[in-house]
């Protein structure tokens, strides 16, 4: 029987609004993050890159974030959101929409770039993970928090007939909206899944189900899923 896949599939903050881009219920514009306004409602799919790291202080680390969106804006980079961890609050989680992968990958390794990740007091090595987003809904329109997992599958189309037979319904049940599906650029046997969260308890309870164990052996998935909760922020 397949239940609650999803939760094990992979929840995850990419904060990717339908309609118009939204940081926190707002529409994104230069004052709030940074970055020129991005288009509405992109067309599927598309590509994008997730910056995940933890800072020694949230405020000053925005203040950095905000002033450095022009060197972001000339490689491309448009971001969606800016997340910090539901567990801990210092781990900051950024999507962003990016024109084109080799300009935001050579960003990302710049010296530059971590440079400014120093004097803004980023003490952890960033996660980045780039990423084609396949499936968008408008379940993260609203500000609050969301739950992303990513992990390996064997066999991506067979994993989703199982991911697809299992339901939004089900995992609605669980406390979880589906609101973006999308794989690996690297590696397209990477899925990244993100939920808005409608119950955190009982969406983290649904996790440690040994049924979904099972499950995700079944439709092939790989290792430990890697699970972050996330809340959006002004």
């Amino acid at each position: 029987m397949i239940t609650k896949l999803t939760l094990t599939l992979s929840l995850a903050s990419i904060l990717f609004v339908c309609g118009n881009f939204q940081i926190a219920g707002q529409k994104m514009d230069s004052k709030s993050t940074g970055q020129a306004n991005t288009p509405d409602q992109p067309a599927l799919p598309f590509n994008a890159v997730v910056i995940r790291h933890n800072v020694a202080d949230y405020n000053k680390w925005r203040s950095f974030f905000v002033a450095d969106s022009v060197n972001r804006n000339a490689a491309g980079m448009h971001t969606i959101g800016v997340a910090r961890g539901v567990e801990i609050q210092n781990e900051v989680e950024i999507p962003f929409m990016i024109d084109d992968v080799q300009k935001a990958k050579a960003f990302a390794s710049s010296p530059k770039l971590k440079d400014v990740m120093q004097k803004a007091g980023v003490i952890s090595e960033p996660k980045i993970t780039f990423i084609k987003v396949l499936r968008l809904t408008d379940a993260l329109r609203d500000p609050g928090e969301y739950a992303e997992i990513s992990h390996k599958v064997k066999d991506y189309d067979a994993w989703v007939k199982v991911f697809d037979a299992e339901g939004a319904t089900t995992r609605a049940n669980d406390g979880l909206i589906d609101g973006v599906l999308a794989r690996g650029i690297d590696d397209p046997n990477l899925v990244y899944l993100v939920f808005k969260i409608t119950d955190l308890a009982k969406a983290k309870a649904a996790l440690q189900m040994p049924s979904r164990q099972k499950t995700m052996q079944d439709a092939g998935v790989i290792g430990k899923p890697e699970v972050y909760f996330g809340k959006d922020q002004q």
